[in-house]
């Protein structure tokens, strides 16, 4: 495995202006993310969490400071050079799934790999294997109205990590599941992490989550308060 790092900030901080006062959401936050963590980013409310994770996946530029993706920092590029970015290394699960309504639960899955230009049958083999791995196999023609909450989230999942990307970013994606599909939820997760080494990185503040944790990383008032490191990372 290699150690560099899947992302790495130093001294980021995030200021927004709100009626003229000045925000800090993010406040000094130094980090190193290795290929194969999985890595829980904990804290209420305002603590600065989904600031944070957009951060690291380049959606919104620090106020101040750095932040890298496999080496590359991202403060430095130009926006058609971030977006490629994203595309190729960057996947992200979010609380709403954002899937889109008009295409299949395979074209939700396989639309990244399809605007980096890969072929027809190529994406259908890597999504047909995803999709069986994590459980949705048969599902591939239906559209998100027609699947559970749990099934788009996985469908969400599977357009996160089909790419191999060095790093995903989950924004709360328990948050709208019942306790059963989160714990199903979590274990695609935790496999994926286990067995394909993909480096996870949650913002969350459900327990079920912070217990899953290789790394917990508690945020308050958008500095970090408590960096814990529990097992090594998982290899591929």
């Amino acid at each position: 495995m290699s150690e560099q790092p899947a992302v790495r900030t130093s001294d980021v901080w995030k200021v927004f202006e709100h009626d003229g006062i000045a925000v800090e959401a993010v406040r000094g936050v130094t980090l190193e993310i290795l290929p194969g963590e999985f890595v829980v980013m904990a804290g209420p409310s305002g603590s600065g969490k989904t600031t944070l994770l957009n951060l690291l996946g380049g959606l919104t530029q620090p106020t101040r400071g750095k932040v890298w993706i496999d080496g590359a920092d991202l403060t430095t590029l130009s926006e058609r050079a971030l977006a490629r970015l994203r595309l190729e290394r960057v996947g992200f699960v979010f609380q709403a799934y954002n899937l889109l309504p008009v295409l299949t639960a395979r074209e939700n899955a396989e639309f990244s790999l399809l605007l980096q230009g890969m072929a027809e049958d190529e994406r259908h083999r890597m999504v047909g294997e995803l999709f069986e791995r994590i459980g949705i196999a048969g599902l591939e023609d239906r559209r998100p109205a027609k699947l559970s909450g749990g099934q788009q989230q996985r469908v969400a999942v599977a357009r996160a990590v089909v790419g191999a990307p060095a790093l995903v970013l989950a924004d709360e994606p328990t948050a709208n599941l019942d306790s059963a599909t989160s714990l199903a939820l979590l274990d695609v997760m935790a496999n994926l992490n286990r067995e394909l080494g993909t480096t996870f990185v949650f913002a969350t503040h459900d327990p079920q989550l912070m217990e899953r944790a290789q790394r917990l990383i508690r945020l308050v008032d958008g500095a970090v308060a408590l960096d814990e490191r529990r097992s090594a990372p998982a290899s591929p």
